[in-house]
């Protein structure tokens, strides 16, 4: 671990969940005098019972505006918006306010390749460590997609690197961090309700690419205007990726191979995971660049089938094919599944409102949907949506469990269940792979 001076700062960590707990114990090891807040009363919170017991200032049951007398810097949780009222007033007072990952960048000793987008970013991270596994490279997957990156930082050598799943709230939090690698897949409309704009979760993203040189490299998606316009902003060697186009300074798809740099990697009939092209040629690129051999990327392409609650296969029962996609909290990605399959399928979906319609939705209700089964909050929505896309085979249901039963009970030998929700998960679950396991279960039970 690269030694920073914290030594005497005051730092207030704000939210215990995992990020938090994890950021302020490593700060208090470097010499830093932390407070820490979460808007939970600590009798309720196991983990804010854990830091004070070993000595914390642990304040919960809201965020008081006088934790900010004598504060430095401040380490927040990235899902608590910077319209918090202690944000803003230490925004007023100039204290700077980052995220985990700020610290991570500082302390490690391995260098970064991270990855962002609206969509793809569990997938093609999982995709990229796979791809680096079992070399010289010695990758530790980090990040969003699961474990918290300041404390693999604080672990990590200079032998090994950081392949980092990172969230626009994450990024959004960064003032000096600098991947050698950057990966941005795409920008879509989503999480409005905390970045307030598209062009502010645009920006979020762009983060990615701030603080990069002419000796880093940045990998993006080349039929993204949005993407391209912030990729050729940056300093670092451009990598482009195209399903569209050659490339001839990139990635592509030409002939019916995958191509990089106009080397022939891999044949695209030989993917197993041919619906994920764009995540597949974002890694092949991080792959090549760090010197990965087109044997490792074929071995680990012909064998790669996914991450759990991605347009995962589950299963399949009585000649009905059932995939798990429980992770399309949004309608993009609700489209990209329906696009992965040739025919019709029964769709599965609905979840949380959060105020947006699905008219995006009524081509693929029109020519890729033989029958929807929908639940939760936005269940009418959807139904409303389908019926103006002139579907009207819709069943409305209460969860999810009698959605997969109601699904088996309609379907024919041959047919595709695919539950993939355009909607997060939070009003019949606390999270979307709770969502994803039950959907799983109920098929098994059939």
């Amino acid at each position: 671990m690269k030694k920073v001076n914290y030594l005497n700062k005051s730092v207030l960590v704000m939210g215990i969940a995992k990020s938090g707990f994890a950021a302020a114990k490593l700060l208090k090891s470097m010499g830093a005098n932390v407070t820490v807040n979460d808007r939970e009363e600590v009798n309720n919170n196991p983990k804010a019972i854990e830091l004070q017991e070993v000595g914390f200032t642990v304040v919960g049951g809201g965020h008081p505006l006088e934790l900010l007398d004598g504060i430095d810097l401040i380490v927040k949780n990235p899902g608590i918006p910077y319209h918090n009222a202690l944000l803003v007033e230490a925004e007023k007072r100039s204290i700077p306010i980052v995220t985990e990952v700020e610290i991570a960048g500082e302390i490690s000793e391995a260098p970064f390749i991270a990855i962002t987008g609206s969509n793809g970013k569990t997938t093609t991270t999982t995709l990229i460590g796979e791809l680096l596994s079992e070399t010289p490279l010695n990758p530790i997957v980090a990040g969003n997609i699961g474990t918290v990156v300041c404390e693999v930082a604080a672990e990590a050598t200079p032998n090994q690197t950081l392949v980092t799943e990172l969230s626009s709230f994450q990024l959004q939090g960064t003032v000096h961090f600098h991947p050698h690698i950057s990966v941005l897949l795409n920008i879509y409309e989503a999480h409005l309700d905390y970045h307030g704009s598209k062009d502010a979760y645009a920006a979020a993203k762009a983060r990615i690419f701030a603080n990069q040189t002419s000796n880093d490299y940045a990998v993006y998606n080349a039929d993204d205007s949005l993407v391209s316009s912030f990729a050729e902003a940056s300093e670092a060697t451009l990598i482009p990726f195209s399903t569209t186009k050659k490339l001839d300074n990139g990635v592509g798809v030409v002939d019916g191979w995958v191509v990089f740099q106009e080397e022939n990697v891999i044949k695209v009939e030989d993917l197993s995971m041919k619906q994920n092209i764009e995540n597949t040629l974002a890694a092949v690129a991080v792959a090549k660049l760090s010197g990965v051999s087109n044997e490792k990327i074929h071995s680990e392409l012909t064998n790669f089938h996914g991450v759990k609650h991605r347009l995962q296969f589950a299963g399949e029962v009585s000649g009905r094919k059932f995939f798990n996609d429980s992770k399309a909290t949004n309608s993009i990605a609700t489209k990209k599944a329906l696009d992965s399959f040739e025919k019709p399928v029964i769709l599965l979906a609905g979840g949380l409102d959060r105020g947006n319609g699905f008219d995006d939705l009524i081509p693929y209700f029109q020519t890729k949907v033989k029958h929807l089964i929908t639940f939760g909050q936005t269940a009418q929505k959807l139904k409303d949506t389908a019926s103006t896309a002139g579907l009207n085979s819709v069943t409305v249901v209460d969860n999810v469990e009698k959605a997969v039963a109601t699904a088996y009970d309609l379907s024919e030998t041959g047919d595709v269940i695919l539950l993939s929700p355009a909607c997060a998960s939070w009003d019949q679950f606390k999270t979307f792979e709770e969502r994803g396991d039950i959907f799983i279960e109920a098929m098994h039970r059939l």
